[in-house]
């Protein structure tokens, strides 16, 4: 699962609002689906950029992922590339587009559990649960006698 750090909690918020706000989720539209959704935050490239990068391609997000190559050139190899290097792996994407991840899955209660990988309120609801279990564990990460002792450190420093 991917690091639980605050800039892939941001992206993955930003992408839920994104995808809840939008009209335009298609499920078999490489650029507008689950994982079309989250390279754009990432990367800034429209819908219909990373459709057609996907389409040099064959297979959806799932296929190309298993046939990723990082020096093969081709633009949806670099853009997976991208993705990686922002934090995320090929198992996050993989079960970002199934809404599979378990850990995901069992911090929704027991009824809630059974997502439809393609209903856009149910991606919305994967990625929001997905944010705030990386930043539940951000959260239990803190050791607060250590932040303390820092704090008053740099007072004392900034004080003298």
């Amino acid at each position: 699962m991917a690091k639980a750090d605050i800039k892939i909690v941001e992206v993955l918020r930003k992408t839920a609002n994104k995808m809840d706000k939008s009209n335009s989720y298609q499920w078999g539209h490489m650029g507008s689906c689950n994982c079309g959704f989250l390279a754009q935050e990432i990367t800034n490239h429209s819908s219909s950029a990373i459709h057609s990068r996907a389409m040099q391609k064959y297979g959806d997000w799932n296929e190309q992922l298993n046939d990723y190559c990082p020096t093969s050139g081709l633009l949806m190899d670099d853009l997976i590339t991208t993705m990686f290097q922002f934090g995320f792996d090929s198992d996050d994407l993989k079960h970002l587009e199934k809404l599979s991840d378990k850990q995901v899955l069992h911090t929704l209660p027991i009824e809630e559990r059974y997502l439809n990988h393609n209903s856009k309120s149910d991606v919305v609801k994967y990625l929001k649960t997905w944010a705030n279990l990386l930043e539940k564990r951000i959260v239990e990460n803190i050791d607060l006698k250590n932040l303390t002792q820092s704090v008053t450190q740099t007072s004392e420093l900034s004080l003298a």
